[in-house]
């Protein structure tokens, strides 16, 4: 394996890393439309009860993204160090976790189906509908968990367009497979929302096969030898230091946003109508931005272990300016045609009208929340995962969350994307002058200097 990203221009590296990272988010998003679109033709109930499943679905996905975050950060660091040993055995063992969590996860997950939905407020007769779907899903979560860790390992060492092209591979396996097991065609007979289910599993099964097979013949980064458990230990101490706090942090925000749906639920049907089509406009302005920032995992990883200090400050820096720019160019774009693009998704002038007032006032404060992105995932990457945290706890729940409630109260439905806005850009304010204070060349220890030097 090579350090990839340790040597040549910046700017073009990053664009190599990003490019393929924009298409991934593409197929992972397009994965879920599907599933809701062929599961709403079944009807009402069957379409509730995955709705019901989305906070499970969520918390496992912010499980594998936080394992894939520590596997990520250990395996990129030591790739710069350029001990290969080390990296093979970082990356089965982050796999032989992985598993072992999968056990945990599935045996706690099918004993628990009823208890857990009933808590959340499924009501009796949508409950064996949500069994049907999670029981399948439960049994293919080691399709889910896994192929996150080794994807995560391959772009780690620095290859960003093979798990995008391994993610598109799976939402068309899935797109074919949805309406034949969900509705039934010749000899397979239609099971609903097993059907759905199952159509996921398959297609996040060839997710675990692709990149097992990459890790092992393509980049070899996968050891057969037995390791001591006392290294085992330890290595899966030094992803799950990283991996626990990164999960807290990704379930921070649907946990907010859910507090969020519920305000906007007291403005009526057409105000949570808006949003929700205003969260989905801004789901696809940031894509650019999110797949920069990811980019930022191998890149900062590798050139830290690799003592090229430089080169983080100034990615920092270009990643940085990047962001600000596409902010500003989506904020106009946005505020001017925010109208036409919520009518695209909604016809309805009470729905327009709200999506328009989020898409004039949140996007102000884009280019604070790629500052944002980039900063979270570098302090992961440096293997600090605690201000990356804080950062997002500040920023959800000791800002946005109070002062939307506030801003409520005071201003309306303006006051809640008012508040958005304000934490964006107090908390990427902060992130900035964080970086400046702990980014620094001024702040360098002299052996780091001379490197640099």
């Amino acid at each position: 394996m090579k350090r990839q990203l340790t040597e040549g221009r910046i700017g073009p590296v990053l664009l190599k890393l990003t490019l393929p990272m924009v298409w991934g988010v593409f197929a992972v998003i397009g994965f879920n439309i599907v599933d809701t679109y062929f599961v709403g033709q079944l009807g009402t109930k069957e379409l509730a009860a995955m709705s019901f499943t989305f906070p499970v679905v969520t918390l496992l996905g912010s499980v594998s993204m936080g394992l894939g975050t520590g596997t990520a950060s250990v395996i990129s660091r030591a790739i710069g160090e350029g001990d290969r040993y080390k990296v093979k055995r970082l990356t089965t063992d982050s796999l032989i976790l992985s598993l072992l969590i999968v056990a945990i996860l599935v045996v706690l997950g099918l004993t628990t189906i009823d208890p857990i939905f009933t808590a959340l407020g499924a009501k009796a007769e949508i409950l064996p509908l949500i069994r049907q779907y999670m029981e399948i899903w439960y049994l293919g979560v080691i399709f889910i968990v896994v192929p996150m860790v080794g994807n995560s390992a391959i772009r780690a060492a620095g290859n960003t367009l093979i798990p995008s092209v391994v993610m598109t591979i799976a939402g068309l396996v899935n797109a074919v497979l949805d309406p034949m097991l969900i509705f039934g065609v010749g000899a397979i007979p239609a099971m609903g929302l097993q059907g759905a289910a199952l159509a996921t599993v398959i297609g996040r099964a060839t997710t675990l096969v692709a990149s097992l097979l990459f890790l092992h013949y393509r980049e070899k980064m996968i050891c057969w030898e037995l390791s001591s458990f006392k290294l085992l230990l330890q290595n899966c101490q030094n992803i799950l230091y990283i991996g626990i706090p990164a999960t807290g942090t990704n379930m921070i925000t649907p946990i907010s946003i859910t507090f969020i749906t519920s305000l906007m639920a007291s403005y009526g049907t057409a105000a949570v109508a808006g949003f929700g089509v205003a969260s989905k406009v801004e789901m696809f302005s940031i894509i650019v931005p999110l797949a920069l920032s990811a980019s930022f995992s191998p890149f900062v990883g590798q050139n830290w272990g690799a003592k090229k200090y430089d080169r983080v400050y100034l990615g920092l820096r270009l990643g940085f300016q990047f962001c600000l720019f596409w902010g500003a160019m989506g904020a106009i774009a946005l505020g001017i045609g925010g109208s036409w693009l919520a009518s695209v998704f909604d016809k309805d002038p009470a729905v327009v009208e709200v999506a328009a007032k989020y898409l004039l006032i949140v996007p102000i404060s884009y280019g604070a929340a790629g500052i944002i992105l980039i900063s979270s995932v570098t302090f992961n990457a440096l293997g600090k995962p605690l201000p990356s945290m804080l950062m997002t706890i500040t920023r959800m729940l000791l800002l946005y969350v109070p002062l939307a409630y506030l801003g409520s109260w005071l201003f309306g439905i303006n006051g809640v994307f008012a508040a958005a806005c304000f934490a964006n850009l107090a908390v990427g304010i902060g992130a900035y002058f964080w970086y400046q204070k702990n980014f620094s060349v001024n702040n360098l220890t002299e052996a780091e200097k001379l490197i640099i030097e």
